[in-house]
């Protein structure tokens, strides 16, 4: 069966999902998503800044062929939410950090580093700790790091950042602490994930979550997109943006 058949709202992972992280959507992904939105609302949820989200997943669409009002962007975890009206992406939500949170979890990070006795790379690109107004997000190669890089690192120090993420936790028991992508750690208010951020859509949207599917690369077990399946959501594991791009194509007929 066509899992889009009885569905109004599709909600995408971005990283892994609809692109390489921190790649610009390729032009048949944004082709497929054009489609797509003929017919249903689509909706991203990634732990990527609103600026980002913009640069990697908007301008891969040709505006004058795409129906802007049947997306939803939201970055941060799902601690904000835009949509477009207008001629223009507005603000619906957004759950900011207060500048005591934010000085709290920037001095529990430097805690931690030390008490695991973590150092930075020699290398870096771009900010390590970036305030994103509604989450703080370490990048352990640095914002702006090529992919590959992004890898390398992964592949040798990913138990490290699963340790500083359980540390951290337990330090700020106020607030969200996940994984993201390769090299992210990223911390919102408490209760604001995935989770959170399908439930607003709900709300927004005013569609039953029977109604909506949920595709991304990190749906395992303390997977940064494990939390959406506690919503009941109807979900759907890729391992790549290339996966979903075949999907899609067999879903559209394409």
């Amino acid at each position: 069966m066509n899992p889009i058949t009885n569905k109004d709202v599709v909600i995408f992972d971005l990283d892994g999902t609809i692109s390489a992280p921190k790649t610009p959507m390729d032009q048949e992904m944004s082709a497929l998503l054009s489609r797509l939105a003929e017919t249903h609302h689509i909706i991203v949820i990634s732990g990527a800044s609103h600026a980002q989200l913009k640069k990697q997943f908007l301008t891969g669409f040709n505006e004058s062929s795409t129906s802007f009002e049947k997306i939803l962007l939201f970055p941060t975890c799902g601690s904000q939410c835009f949509q477009y009206s207008d001629g223009e992406w507005n603000e619906r939500y957004a759950d900011r950090l207060s500048e005591e949170e934010k000085e709290q979890i920037f001095e529990s990070f430097e805690k931690i580093f030390k008490q695991v006795n973590y150092s930075h790379p020699e290398e870096l690109h771009g900010e390590v700790i970036e305030d994103r107004i509604t989450q703080i997000t370490f990048s352990a190669v640095g914002q702006k790091a090529p992919l590959e890089k992004k890898e390398l690192w992964n592949k040798e120090f990913n138990a490290v950042r699963e340790t500083i993420t359980q540390e951290l936790q337990k330090l700020l028991p106020n607030h969200e602490v996940l994984m993201g992508g390769l090299t992210s750690i990223d911390v919102t208010k408490k209760g604001i994930n995935k989770y959170y951020g399908v439930k607003k859509a709900e709300e927004l949207l005013r569609t039953p979550i029977e109604r909506m599917l949920f595709i991304g690369d990190d749906l395992r077990p303390g997977g940064n997109d494990e939390p959406v399946l506690r919503t009941g959501i109807e979900a759907v594991s890729v391992t790549s943006h290339e996966d979903t791009k075949k999907l899609l194509a067999k879903w559209l007929n394409i």
